[in-house]
C-alpha cells in the first residue's frame, strides 16, 4: 500500500471463514471495486491464511466516508450475506491514525 499522510482512519476487520466459501472470493473482489469507487477511501491492506481466518484493513479519510460506506445497498447486501453464509464470526474496529512509518530493506539480501 502506497503510504497516507496522517491523519486517516483504518477499519479492521477480522474474521473467520465458515466451511462454506463458495461465491466468497468473488464477493470479495465485488466489494473492493466498489469501496475503491466510494468518496473518502484510501486503500486497503489484506490477509488471510490456510484456517480461513482473515484480517483486511481499510483506510479512510474521515468517519463520515466510513459511515458512507457502511450504509451503501451494495455493501448492506454482502454484509448480509457474510453473516447467512461465509462467516463463522467477525470483529470490526475503528481507529484514528495518530503517526505511520514504514521500513523496506529493498533488494538488500
Amino acid at each position: 500500500m502506497t503510504e497516507i499522510e496522517p491523519p486517516y482512519y483504518a477499519v479492521i476487520f477480522s474474521r473467520k471463514l465458515s466451511g462454506n466459501t463458495e461465491g466468497y472470493a468473488e464477493m470479495s473482489s465485488t466489494m473492493q471495486t466498489l469501496a475503491e469507487k466510494q468518496p473518502g477511501y484510501l486503500g486497503l491492506d489484506a490477509i488471510r491464511n490456510e484456517e480461513q481466518q482473515g484480517i483486511s484493513i481499510s483506510y479512510w479519510d474521515s468517519l463520515e466516508a466510513i459511515q458512507s460506506w457502511r450504509n451503501n445497498v451494495q455493501h448492506q447486501q454482502a454484509m448480509n450475506q457474510g453473516t447467512a453464509l461465509w462467516y463463522q464470526n467477525y470483529q470490526v474496529k475503528i481507529a484514528r491514525v495518530e503517526r505511520a512509518y514504514a521500513f523496506d530493506s529493498g533488494d538488500k539480501e
